[in-house]
């Protein structure tokens, strides 16, 4: 059944658009493509131009000078009359004022008969001895966890300080702070770049004020190093910058076994820079990423799983993934490069030596 709306409609189903666009003047065409832009104001991602439309036409006076904007909009404030309000405030109180029922006094005991023996004890008991027997009776609330099971468990008094340690908090030993890391970051760089063979293992973990060229070219001197087996530059600020040097020092690099870099800035471009090295690097048996200042995201996990199902010798891998999916992958590709180091062993070939260990998840 037709109702007069679809009627209405009915004459427009043979019109000839493309007649009625030539009739369009410039500034309707230009009403016709405000109307049909696509903008999404929703995404933060976007520009300002591509989430709201243009509705300024007034062609820029100069450059924006934010202190006369400022004091442009403070005159305008003062100068704005408050509006009036429709009903005037008078200050009157109306209804009754609200009033908590009282809760019926409960009636306490004024005296407590107990037998003659209980009485005698309890008047010449000790305070030490009546937190004891408080402690028996199942009263922790008055005293501390650590003395209510030590009373518990002992036949002698244990709380000889009496009704004066009553809720008492336990007194822990103080923790000393961790002593600052003291390796010498530019004689530990001199050492990498002659090639020492006494350096070994090289840690900067929570040296905050290592510049970034500095850690370059660390990456640099690493490149041609075959001493160091173990590099660690946890919270040290590091960024993206730092992370393709040492990827670029891992495609070339044949001696480092591990590499810890947790805990710094490194974002989802670092991350996928480190772990493509992989593909050229045979060596490296340990890569810890994990803790970042920001999520890598799905996409990110999805590549590292690819990479890591590419890889046969990296043997443990240090991050915590946020998908399932990527999870269990990087999980097997990691149990499968465990299990064909063992079965190497088992056959007696030269590979590599390296204890058997799981990733972090």
């Amino acid at each position: 059944m037709s109702t007069p709306f679809t009627k209405e409609l009915e004459k427009y189903r043979d019109v000839d658009e493309d007649e009625l666009l030539t009739k369009l003047s410039e500034e309707e065409i230009r009403q016709l493509e405000d109307e049909l832009e696509e903008l999404d104001p929703d995404n933060d991602l976007l520009p300002a131009g591509l989430r709201q439309k243009d509705q300024t036409k007034k062609e820029p006076t100069g450059p924006l000078n934010r202190d006369q904007l400022l004091d442009h909009l403070e005159k305008e404030a003062k100068e704005h009359k408050d509006r009036e309000d429709l009903v005037p405030y008078t200050g009157e109180k109306r209804g009754k004022p609200w009033v908590a029922k009282q809760q019926p006094v409960q009636a306490v005991l004024e005296s407590v008969t107990l037998e003659p023996e209980l009485e005698e004890a309890l008047a010449n008991a000790t305070d030490a001895e009546l937190c004891d027997i408080a402690a028996i009776l199942g009263m922790h609330t008055l005293m501390s966890n650590q003395q209510y099971y030590e009373a518990l468990a002992s036949s002698t008094i244990v709380n000889k300080e009496g009704l004066n340690s009553i809720i008492q908090p336990t007194q822990y030993k103080p923790v000393p702070d961790e002593l600052p890391n003291s390796t010498d970051v530019e004689e530990t760089l001199k050492q990498v770049m002659e090639n020492d063979p006494e350096l070994e293992e090289i840690n900067l973990n929570n040296i905050k004020n290592i510049p970034v060229s500095t850690l370059k070219a660390y990456a640099d001197a690493l490149k041609d190093n075959t001493y160091v087996t173990k590099f660690s530059l946890v919270a040290t600020r590091s960024n993206d910058p730092v992370a393709v040097s040492f990827a670029e020092m891992l495609k070339v690099n044949k001696t480092l076994k591990s590499l810890n870099m947790e805990s710094n800035f490194i974002t989802g471009n670092g991350i996928m820079a480190l772990v493509k090295a992989l593909q050229y690097n045979t060596s490296l048996m340990e890569l810890k990423i994990d803790n970042q200042c920001q999520q890598l995201g799905n996409k990110v996990e999805m590549e590292i799983a690819n990479m890591l199902e590419q890889n046969t010798t990296l043997l443990k891998f240090g991050y915590h993934f946020t998908q399932q999916g990527p999870r269990l992958r990087a999980s097997n590709a990691m149990m499968n490069n465990n299990d064909l180091v063992r079965k190497m062993r088992l056959e007696g070939l030269n590979g590599p030596i390296f204890p058997r260990c799981r990733m972090t998840v």
